[in-house]
C-alpha cells in the first residue's frame, strides 16, 4: 500500500519583501495615519512575517518527512520482497541437501554391510573398504553440517521476514486508521455546513486530505478583512467541528483574484489582502472553539492560485486544508 496521505505546504518567498516595503510606506505616511492605528499595523505585520517564518520551516519539516516516510515504506517492501525470495531459494537447498543426505546415508549402510561381509578377505581389500568408507563418513558429515548451517539460515530469515511482515503491517494498519479518521471527520465537516450549501462552501476529500472552500462573497465585503456574520456562523461550524482532534495540521488560506489593489492603507496589494483575511479567519475559530492554536497556521497566496479561468468569484475565496497529523507513522520508522 502506498503512502499518499502526506503533506504538501508551499509559502510565498516573496512575502518578506513586500511586508519590508510595506512597512516602508507606513513609515513615510506616518504624518498622516493616527498614531494608534499605524502602531496596530505595524504590530500585525510583524506577527505574520514572525509566524509565516515560522510555519515555513514546519512544513519544509513535514514536506521532508513525508518524502523520507515514503522512501522508507518503498525500502520495506522491497526488503520484503527479497526476504520471501531468499526464504524460498533456502527452503529448496534444504530440500536437496536432504536429498542427498539421505543418499549418502543409504550408501553408508550398504558399505557396512559390504564391509561386514568381506572381513574374512585379504588386507588389501579390506583396507580398500575402509578407505571407501571413511571417504564416505566424511562426505555424510559435511552434508550434516552444511544441512545444519542451512537449518540455522532458515530460520533467522523466517524471523527477519516475520518482522518485516509485522512492521509493514503496522504501517498499512497506521496509514488505513489515518485514512479512515479524515473519511469520517470530512462527513461530519459536510453535515455541520451543509445549511451553507449554495453560498459557495464546498467541502471535498483529495489526496488524504480534507479541504473546504469558502468563496469571498460568504465572508467579506469586497477589499475588507472582516468577517461578515454569515461567514462567521459557517466557521463557528466548522471550529465545532474540528475541537478535540489534536491529531490534525490545520492550514487557512486565503486567495484573491487577479484585480489589482492600489490603496495607500492596509491591506494595499493582493499578497496582504490574502494573509489578513486568512488570518481574521484563524481569529475566529480561535475565539470560538477549543482548537489548538499549535495546529493552526495562516497563509496567503494572492491572486496565483486561481481554480478556474473564467469566474473570478471563484478565486476570492477561503481554503481550510486539514491534514492528518504524521508524527506517529515518523516515530514508527524511525524504530525500523
Amino acid at each position: 500500500m502506498k503512502i499518499r496521505t502526506l503533506l504538501k505546504v508551499l509559502f510565498v518567498m516573496n512575502y518578506f519583501k513586500l511586508a519590508c516595503t510595506a512597512f516602508t510606506v507606513a513609515v513615510f505616511m506616518v504624518s498622516c495615519v493616527p498614531s494608534k492605528k499605524y502602531n496596530e499595523l505595524v504590530e500585525r505585520e510583524k506577527t505574520c512575517s514572525e509566524e509565516l517564518a515560522k510555519y515555513k520551516k514546519m512544513s519544509l519539516d513535514y514536506e521532508s518527512l513525508a518524502k523520507d516516510l515514503e522512501m522508507k515504506y518503498d525500502l520495506a517492501n522491497k526488503d520484503l520482497i527479497q526476504l520471501r525470495k531468499d526464504t524460498s531459494e533456502l527452503g529448496e537447498r534444504l530440500r536437496l541437501l536432504n536429498r542427498d543426505y539421505n543418499i549418502i546415508k543409504t550408501q553408508t549402510i550398504e558399505l557396512e554391510n559390504s564391509f561386514n561381509k568381506l572381513k574374512n578377505l585379504s588386507a588389501r581389500e579390506t583396507a580398500t573398504l575402509q578407505a571407501e568408507l571413511k571417504v564416505k563418513n566424511l562426505s555424510l558429515q559435511e552434508k550434516e553440517d552444511a544441512l545444519l548451517g542451512l537449518e540455522e539460515e532458515l530460520k533467522e530469515k523466517e524471523r527477519m521476514l516475520s518482522e518485516r511482515e509485522k512492521r509493514v503491517n503496522e504501517l498499512e494498519d497506521l496509514l488505513r486508521k489515518k485514512e479512515d479518521g479524515i473519511r469520517e471527520l470530512k462527513e461530519r465537516v459536510a453535515k455541520a455546513l451543509k445549511g451553507f450549501e449554495g453560498q459557495g462552501l464546498t467541502v471535498e476529500q483529495r489526496n488524504g486530505r480534507i479541504y473546504v472552500s469558502l468563496e469571498a462573497k460568504l465572508l467579506f465585503r469586497s477589499g475588507s478583512t472582516a468577517v461578515e456574520d454569515e461567514g462567521t456562523k459557517a466557521l463557528i461550524q466548522l471550529g465545532k467541528v474540528l475541537e478535540g482532534e489534536n491529531d490534525l495540521e490545520i492550514i487557512v488560506e486565503g486567495h484573491t483574484d487577479t484585480d489589482k489593489l492600489n490603496s495607500a492603507t492596509s491591506p494595499k496589494n493582493n499578497w496582504e489582502l490574502s494573509v489578513l483575511r486568512a488570518t481574521s479567519v484563524v481569529d475566529i475559530l480561535l475565539a470560538n472553539s477549543a482548537v489548538t492554536p499549535s495546529q493552526l497556521m495562516a497563509a496567503g497566496r494572492g491572486e496565483f492560485y486561481p481554480v478556474s479561468d473564467t469566474d473570478k468569484a471563484k478565486n476570492r475565496r477561503i481554503e481550510v486544508i486539514i491534514s492528518p497529523n504524521l508524527n506517529e507513522l515518523y516515530e514508527i520508522i524511525s524504530n525500523d
